[in-house]
């Protein structure tokens, strides 16, 4: 039977929200023989619903759904703030949620999950510009802001945007396996589903650009370089700099510190390396800069929540060839 995937939307959502998630599901329907799903659209009071982008989608009433369904997802959008106040779509929330197999949202969409009272108690994420936010108000609720999604139990939460293309290959992984998953991928010309763990930020992502043409040379180079000599003294003497200089400005001017941005610098490559190589892991160690097996299993670890080689089983590009 053909699992039902509800997807709430609102005026002002984000369309990538819902968009992004109902080709991924669409698509598995097209690939799976069996057991694929059937996607709905609702919002409240149905009908022409406008996104954020101007773009007009047709939705059913969500009041008027009926029936349990498998996968209830709340997209995001700017407008959430206006919407967590709006009482009969948190009511439909809670009354379809009851019946749900899992509720999953995806971006700030997280809010109204949490207004519904189905992310108490919970570990959850959402939007990192949003995330301080979502804690602050809603006390109960543990937010972590940095991985892409996150699985507690029935309820999933994505970061921001095209992260709810992430949430919905996993939830297809989890239901038919990660071979669909992979085909799906393949389908959509999209990256290989990443692990949930994985940060929403790159290296270059996390710091920011430095005002100094020097540093932001000196940035290229370390993530050129990783198996380079990186350490503060060689990094000062390479940006013409005292070693205490160098490290207040470049802190102040990336948000991180040389040590902490050349280790995730290290981490990025690492992750390239097994997914698109065939390199043994001490091999990987050494090519990233991390030299060691241990010392890359530490810091793989901490900052993709995924032990190297469970990641090089799930990610490497040998396996996208699969059919």
């Amino acid at each position: 039977m053909q699992r039902r995937i509800l997807i709430v939307v609102f005026p002002g959502f984000q369309l990538l929200d819902m968009a992004g998630p109902a080709d991924v599901f669409g698509t598995a329907d097209l690939i799976v023989a069996d057991g694929g799903y059937a996607v709905e659209v609702a919002a409240p009071g149905g009908g022409a619903v406008s996104a954020g982008n101007g773009v007009t989608v047709v939705a059913g009433a969500l009041g008027e759904v009926a029936g349990p369904v498998d996968t209830l997802l709340v997209a995001g959008g700017l407008t959430v703030p206006e919407h967590v106040e709006d009482r009969e779509l948190i009511a439909d929330i809670v009354r379809l949620a009851a019946g749900a197999r899992r509720v999953a949202s995806v971006c700030n969409g997280a809010f109204l999950l949490a207004e519904a009272g189905l992310l108490d108690h919970r570990r959850v994420t959402t939007h990192w510009l949003s995330a301080g936010e979502l804690g602050s108000r809603y006390a109960d609720v543990e937010v972590d802001p940095d991985p892409l999604y996150i699985e507690d139990g029935d309820i999933w939460t994505s970061a921001g945007v095209l992260s709810g293309v992430d949430l919905a290959l996993a939830l297809v992984a989890r239901d038919h396996g990660h071979a669909l998953a992979r085909n799906v991928a393949r389908g959509l010309v999209v990256y290989l589903h990443r692990p949930g763990g994985q940060s929403q930020f790159s290296t270059p992502m996390r710091a920011m650009t430095p005002r100094s043409e020097p540093l932001r040379e000196l940035q290229a180079y370390i993530d050129a370089n990783p198996g380079a000599d990186l350490s503060v003294p060689a990094l000062a003497a390479r940006a013409g700099m005292s070693e205490r200089h160098f490290s207040r400005v470049f802190t102040e001017q990336t948000g991180l510190s040389p040590g902490r941005y050349v280790e995730r610098s290290r981490a990025d490559t690492a992750r390239r390396l097994l997914e698109m190589t065939g390199l043994p892991l001490a091999a990987v160690a050494r090519e990233s800069g991390l030299g060691t097996q241990e010392t890359l299993y530490r810091v793989f670890r901490r900052h993709w929540r995924i032990s190297p080689g469970d990641h090089r089983r799930r990610f490497h590009a040998k396996e996208r060839r699969e059919p």
